[in-house]
């Protein structure tokens, strides 16, 4: 990526992408032909999540290596991200002697209808987490002051937070993850299992979607 567009923050805030920041033209990359014209451009393409990911993970093994932890996906737009830094953990595991006894869990938030945010949350899945006492948790996904009101009241040992985005809203102070993998500006994004009305999860890509996108597959 350009210097101009993305800068290092540090390990607290990830990868800063800047609100200038135009993305790369679609003639760069492949992407499916069914969503031409619904898509404004990459944002982050695959090759970049998929190396900051692996970054994520060795953070995590840093931090971690001496708890038996539980991985707490929130589905549907975090299983992508779940997996691939799942994955990664244990090929890291594999090839060390700082190796990390991993479970998985999943559980689902639905937050957004269309491209907004509402207020009706609801946590499927979630109720009876009582494995979690005495754990370390990682939880990956979105939404997460809710959801760690409700892990929390099973008294886990640990909670840390891994979240491939944090979007820069206005007048918003977010939960900021202990593991960030991008920092960006308040765009809709869509790919890597992220949906606009469950449409663009076959997408590698991050992208923002384009105006005419959001009206054909608006519901």
């Amino acid at each position: 990526m350009a210097d101009v567009a993305v800068q290092s923050e540090g390990r607290s805030s990830g990868i800063v992408i800047n609100d200038d920041w135009p993305g790369y033209s679609l003639d760069l990359f492949n992407y499916p032909a069914h969503y031409s014209g619904d898509l404004d451009c990459v944002i982050i393409p695959h090759g970049v999540i998929m190396d900051r990911t692996e970054r994520l993970a060795r953070n995590i093994m840093d931090d971690l290596g001496d708890h038996d932890i539980v991985v707490l996906c929130v589905l549907k737009g975090g299983y992508q991200f779940c997996a691939d830094l799942v994955d990664r953990i244990k090929a890291l595991s594999r090839n060390s002697n700082h190796t990390i006894p991993m479970r998985v869990h999943f559980i689902r938030l639905k937050s957004y209808l269309n491209d907004q945010s509402t207020e009706d949350l609801h946590i499927v899945g979630a109720e009876d987490l009582s494995f979690l006492a005495g754990k370390a948790i990682v939880g990956t996904g979105k939404t997460m002051q809710t959801l760690l009101k409700h892990v929390e009241a099973f008294r886990p040992k640990m909670i840390k937070v891994a979240g491939l985005l944090v979007k820069r809203v206005p007048h918003n102070s977010p939960c900021l993850p202990d593991y960030v993998g991008f920092e960006i500006p308040n765009r809709f994004v869509v790919g890597y299992a992220l949906d606009y009305n469950e449409y663009f999860r076959d997408l590698n890509h991050i992208c923002a979607i384009s105006e005419s996108g959001k009206t054909k597959y608006k519901i």
